[in-house]
């Protein structure tokens, strides 16, 4: 059940009936009408901008229409007033029953209450997390990881097919530098004292691997020239590094379902497909691109280079994807890549990068574009950093890792289920955070707590109706008479539940699962202002004594709270907690 999708089909319906009447010109396009919350809930329950969007290709004035679409709108049985406001506005104020009809349609629907269909058919690759394989994940990559997986999590709830993805960068430079690191710990394990140059990995997560290279071969690559065991060293670190990162995730909840190695796109010709398919449309050209705006690099020289025409497809500038020596630019194997995603069928791709990927973003999408003939959209999504704090201190570093606070701590230290909630506190572009005291604290203030102490609250109730011998199961309590809800205070908590059904669709369009984080919270909110006034009112506490209709009822209604809280958490990737220690 979507109340606002209900009573815009209502909207749309009348709409009709004025252009059947003669009232309205017929031809207008309806696409723009909307009906949602106004921003001061005085003004009613929901409001339509139909009036405000029309009168200009009717020719008509705004409130002309809006006086004409509220008298007939008055008729429904659903509708006790409609009131026009301003130039043209029209709040709607929607009958009782209806908003006990959406906490019965939680209890009867359960977890799916507020699944979407608008995904329907539709394929989604959801690439993130992608770090380089040379060492544990780090708290940047911990916002990633859960910001992606929310967000595949939310596309599958608003019915997309969705695949988790995560690209292994194990075809640069750097996965020779972790072979150099993990030969260094190799000879560490062999008695030889090593120092780390510069540039080298020093963690100490390298010594278990230096000594499992130790047993698996023995002496034989001890003093011995790089040629002859660089090869075997780096599968050996990239691999060992990929288990490191697999365990990281999965004590964070997160799982993906393709692994895509970057080293299997060399030598295969899939980056020569990749270019040869933009070559086809006359994309690829040999050029010398324009000196860099600004003070020129000392090394700089103009010099004829492999170009993609990334300007044709919305760029500011044409991009080298092969360098005058002939080698491929780092950006070739990461069109070839999209192009295989392109290829896989996906109706939409979305990949989830860290804030320093900023660059990146016009070249990738206009190499889709042009890769799909723009049929493909590609959205990419920049999480920006976190800052960690603890007793009001910046937060150190972590010896393990050498250099950097690992995700492994991060959880260690609140737990996945905080670590999650609170990575998406914040819209994904903004700067985040994250203090160890404040995100345990029982307050309001922390969202987290706030959430799970409203479910916990509930449960609390529902066990002691039970006891009362209440029957507290959901099929009993949709069937509970929910007209004795008539306390403004407990139909608000009804107004924000029927409000899941539009935030989920709303946040699955604009792939923001931050919205998810703050209904709930909001939806939190209501509930204990719901229940700090029983304190003050006994006619509102949620156990009546010696009226078990009653209780029913009140129970009803914050059971659906549950309903859709346990729903939100769920495509958050957090368990809803039954009790609070």
């Amino acid at each position: 059940m979507n109340l606002f999708t209900d009573i815009r089909s209502l909207v749309l319906d009348t709409l009709a009936q004025m252009q059947t009447g003669g009232s309205l010109p017929e031809g207008l396009d309806l696409s723009n009408v909307t009906v949602e919350p106004p921003r001061d809930p005085a003004h009613g329950d929901m409001a339509t901008n139909a009036a405000m969007v029309l009168a200009k290709p009717a020719g008509l004035k705004p409130r002309e229409i809006a006086e004409a679409l509220a008298a007939l709108l008055a008729k429904d049985a659903r509708i006790t007033s409609a009131e026009v406001a301003g130039p043209g506005f029209l709040n709607l104020r929607l009958a009782v029953s209806l908003w006990h009809d959406v906490a019965r349609a939680a209890l009867g629907t359960g977890k799916d209450f507020g699944r979407s269909n608008m995904g329907q058919g539709k394929r989604v690759n959801v690439e993130y997390v992608s770090a380089n394989p040379t060492g544990p994940l780090h708290v940047g990559h911990t916002r990633g990881a859960v910001f992606g997986d929310a967000l595949a999590s939310l596309l599958d709830f608003t019915g997309h097919e969705v695949t988790r993805e995560y690209y292994i960068n194990d075809g640069g430079a750097q996965v020779d530098v972790l072979a150099r690191s993990v030969y260094l710990r190799y000879l560490e394990a062999h008695g030889t004292a090593v120092a780390f140059p510069d540039g080298t990995y020093p963690g100490d997560y390298l010594i278990e691997v230096g000594q499992a290279l130790k047993d698996k071969v023995g002496a034989a690559y001890v003093d011995q020239p790089e040629e002859v065991w660089l090869d075997e060293v780096r599968n050996f670190g990239t691999e060992a590094m990929m288990a490191l990162i697999r365990a990281d995730l999965k004590s964070l909840g997160v799982e993906m379902d393709v692994f895509y190695s970057e080293k299997s796109l060399y030598g295969t010709g899939l980056i020569e497909a990749a270019l040869a398919a933009l070559d086809a449309k006359g994309l690829i050209y040999e050029g010398v691109l324009e000196p860099p705006k600004g003070k020129l690099p000392d090394d700089w020289e103009p010099r004829e280079q492999t170009l993609f025409r990334s300007t044709a497809h919305g760029d500011d500038v044409d991009r080298p994807v092969k360098k005058s020596d002939g080698g491929w630019t780092y950006f070739a194997p990461d069109i070839a890549y999209h192009f295989d995603k392109v290829n896989r069928g996906f109706d939409m791709l979305i990949d989830v990068l860290g804030a320093d990927h900023g660059g990146y973003v016009k070249r990738m999408k206009a190499a889709v574009s042009a890769l799909s003939d723009g049929r493909v959209p590609l959205d990419i999504k920049l999480c920006q950093l976190v800052k960690l704090y603890k007793n009001g201190e910046p937060f150190k570093m972590s010896k393990r890792a050498g250099t950097f606070v690992t995700l492994r701590d991060v959880v260690d230290l609140v737990g996945a289920d905080v670590t999650r909630f609170v990575m998406l506190t914040r819209k994904n572009d903004a700067p985040l955070d994250f203090d160890f005291d404040k995100v345990l604290e029982q307050s309001k203030d922390n969202p987290v707590f706030y959430v799970q102490y409203a479910n916990a609250r509930v449960n609390s109730v529902l066990r002691k109706a039970a006891e009362a011998g209440i029957d507290v199961s959901d099929a009993a309590l949709a069937a509970a008479d929910l007209s004795i809800l008539t306390h403004e205070a407990e139909l608000n908590v009804a107004r924000k539940l029927a409000e899941w059904p539009r935030l989920v669709e709303i946040a699955g369009r604009t792939n923001e699962p931050h919205r998810v984080a703050f209904y709930l919270y909001d939806l939190a909110s209501d509930l204990h202002a719901l229940w700090n006034r029983g304190h003050d009112d006994a006619s509102l506490r949620f156990l009546q004594d010696g009226d078990p209709a009653t209780s029913q009822a009140k129970i009803a209604l914050v059971r659906a709270v549950t309903v859709v809280i346990s729903a939100g958490l769920g495509i958050l990737g957090v368990t809803p907690a039954e009790e609070m220690r």
